[in-house]
């Protein structure tokens, strides 16, 4: 049915494009969260009044996350070619976009996860505290719990910038939705490869949302 509307598509590619946008957003959103995690927790821990307030710490990892946050992601690919080559081997390929799209997106996810901590309310932490709790049970037991709706909605929109930054990746060289986009659509004149590839992204940004959505309202217990 698919290739008698659109006889001028080749599926084989389509699907194989599908499989590396797949593979190179949901390693790229798995080490987004943790390293996110990590930044956010960091950024919020060494704050003024908290748990390990250092001022000079909370400035250093503010100014990376700010900068990272700053370069246009096409740029930061560009730039990171030579880390990229010196990890992976080579700057093509679904492996050698992964440390630009962690890289590009770990530090939003962080400053996100940032403002989820900030706003919980100060008396649970205080409460804590005065009850003799250790820094891994106040990290574990409180903030994380009360943020985790925060948390999961930020991870939703970070999933969603992901994916457009596959695409993007997927232009100079990536693989994915977005190589085939412009290698084969693009390049060659044929529409019907753009049109796919970009209903096929919209299909994954809906259903992240949708997803995301639903995980964000059952874990929300306000």
């Amino acid at each position: 049915m698919l290739e008698q509307l659109l006889p001028e598509v080749n599926w084989e590619k389509v699907w194989e494009s599908t499989y590396e946008t797949i593979y190179m957003t949901t390693w790229s959103v798995i080490a987004t969260f943790f390293l996110g995690l990590l930044l956010g927790l960091l950024l919020f821990l060494t704050a003024k009044g908290n748990i390990w307030e250092n001022k000079v710490i909370n400035q250093l990892i503010a100014a990376i996350v700010n900068i990272f946050r700053s370069i246009p992601f096409i740029i930061l690919i560009i730039l990171l070619i030579p880390f990229t080559k010196a990890i992976v081997g080579t700057m093509l390929g679904v492996n050698a976009a992964l440390p630009a799209l962690i890289i590009g997106a770990a530090p939003f996810y962080g400053r996100m996860v940032e403002i989820a901590l900030r706003e919980i309310d100060k008396g649970v932490i205080e409460a804590a505290k005065s009850m003799g709790a250790k820094t891994s049970t106040i990290i574990f037991k409180v903030l994380l719990p009360e943020s985790m709706p925060a948390l999961v909605s930020g991870i939703t929109v970070t999933a969603i910038s992901l994916i457009g930054y596959t695409a993007m990746a997927g232009a100079i060289g990536a693989g994915g939705l977005g190589n085939l986009a412009f290698m084969e659509g693009f390049n060659r004149g044929n529409t019907q490869v753009t049109l796919v590839a970009t209903i096929i992204i919209l299909i994954f940004v809906f259903i992240i949302q949708f997803i995301g959505d639903i995980i964000t309202k059952s874990i929300d217990k306000r």
